[in-house]
């Protein structure tokens, strides 16, 4: 039995998508990110203290993407992850490009506007992270103007992780410029697999509850 710990909005939302895309069967923890005692509970058996992690029999995984690739690779089939060489090599140079030139800087926004103490926060910090983020938006939405997919004819993980990743940077008006990556991913969330969004799993968690695991269990609640 898998076991995946954490909750949307965080970035669990990247592993309980391939976990619908592959149909497996996963126990999910909620695990909050604010939440000490929930916390304290991670650290003792992930020492990182991160969430989401994975449980796979003797294996805890941490990082989201490291959690997708290992689903993909472990349980998917072939599915999501490129047989050829150079475009497996292409899908993980977009894997760490997202989450080192486009997450980070969201991130680091987000750092400073929220989760830092007030003393600790800095505007000009959050203006210089969504500059950041539009720079390197600027190659993402050329490479996905005229493409369905990142890498080839199929999905990757690297769609997944960058669906996720822009719906990030468009929940913090950064798209305005990118109409291609806009459209990816009304395109992706569109799938009948894919989890709910970001905006969804805040609202979810502002009220007291846990955002469902499909996108589209929204109206059966």
């Amino acid at each position: 039995m898998l076991t995946l710990y954490g909750v949307p909005p965080t970035r669990a939302i990247r592993p309980i998508w391939l976990l619908n895309e592959l149909d497996l069967e996963c126990r999910i923890e909620n695990i909050f990110p604010f939440d000490a005692d929930s916390l304290r509970a991670v650290k003792a058996v992930n020492p990182v203290g991160k969430i989401p992690y994975l449980v796979d029999g003797d294996l805890i995984l941490s990082e989201s993407v490291a959690i997708m690739l290992h689903l993909a690779e472990a349980h998917g089939g072939g599915r999501f992850v490129p047989r050829d060489a150079a475009d497996r090599a292409a899908m993980n140079q977009w894997n760490f490009f997202l989450v080192t030139e486009i997450e980070q800087p969201l991130w680091r926004a987000g750092l400073h506007q929220v989760i830092y103490p007030e003393k600790e926060r800095s505007r000009i910090e959050i203006a210089l992270a969504y500059r950041d983020c539009r720079r390197f938006l600027e190659p993402l939405e050329a490479h996905l103007d005229g493409r369905e997919f990142l890498v080839g004819d199929e999905p990757t993980v690297a769609d997944f992780n960058a669906a996720y990743t822009l719906d990030w940077a468009g929940s913090e008006d950064q798209l305005d410029a990118s109409p291609a990556c806009l459209a990816f991913v009304e395109r992706m969330y569109a799938r009948p697999a894919a989890p709910v969004r970001i905006s969804e799993g805040f609202a979810y968690l502002n009220a007291g509850k846990t955002a469902p695991r499909y996108r589209r269990d929204l109206g059966e609640q």
